[in-house]
């Protein structure tokens, strides 16, 4: 008997609250073979329409990304789970980089994440690029829009996606730790949307203010408050 193929191990869990602007690019550029799940918190969009016609799995539940991701989670059944945001596709070369850690045979003992892209020609989505590429080598920490490969055996072991509404990605990464993180070569390219309606600089800083809130100790539901202001 042949082995499957090993995107037919994967489920892509995707967190949505309407999301329908960027959706159906995201599902179009999937792959054969994967099973997707879109946990939605409540989007009054047609974001839920564009994922029923992809043929995907939906769940609904409170708004919340990371329990949105952890339910999504718990209706997995492949082995693998690839944690994608709404508005971010991987490249062709990330999916190849994204098969060949499912094949390895350590792969199961560590997470992985993608290369940051932002969908923006402008020199400042450069320099957030590179910035972020030095803060994952030199900190560990891997924000959700670089999409987040893992096993299920090691997401369980670490807890899987906290119930927060904010900062789920800086958690999980710290559950990881550096030792079982991996950056991938491939690109996550996520849209610039945000940069482009707060500003470059403003959305840079408060990123970095909010995580720095977070370490510090700060309620999440107040961090939350200050992003969403």
């Amino acid at each position: 008997m042949t082995e499957p193929e090993p995107l037919s191990k994967l489920d892509v869990v995707i967190p949505t609250l309407n999301a329908a602007a960027t959706l159906q690019m995201t599902l179009a550029a999937l792959p054969q073979g994967v099973a997707v799940t879109v946990s939605d918190g409540g989007s009054a969009d047609t974001t839920l329409e564009i994922a029923s016609g992809f043929g995907c799995r939906i769940i609904e539940g409170p708004r919340g990304r990371g329990r949105q991701m952890s339910e999504g989670a718990k209706v997995a059944t492949r082995p693998w789970r690839l944690f994608l945001h709404a508005d971010t596709r991987v490249s062709p070369e990330g999916w190849t980089a994204v098969v060949r850690h499912m094949t390895r045979q350590d792969g199961p003992e560590s997470a992985a994440s993608l290369r940051l892209s932002i969908d923006d020609p402008a020199w400042q989505a450069r320099v957030i690029e590179r910035a972020v590429g030095w803060r994952v080598r030199w900190l560990g920490l891997a924000y959700g829009d670089q999409g987040l490969l893992i096993h299920r055996d090691l997401y369980q072991a670490i807890g899987g996606y906290p119930d927060l509404p904010l900062m789920e990605d800086v958690e999980i990464m710290r559950r990881l730790g550096r030792a079982r993180h991996v950056v991938l070569d491939g690109l996550a390219r996520t849209s610039a949307a945000r940069w482009q309606r707060r500003g470059w600089i403003r959305q840079t800083a408060l990123n970095l203010t909010c995580v720095s809130l977070f370490r510090l100790g700060i309620p999440v539901d107040r961090i939350a408050r200050l992003y969403d202001r």
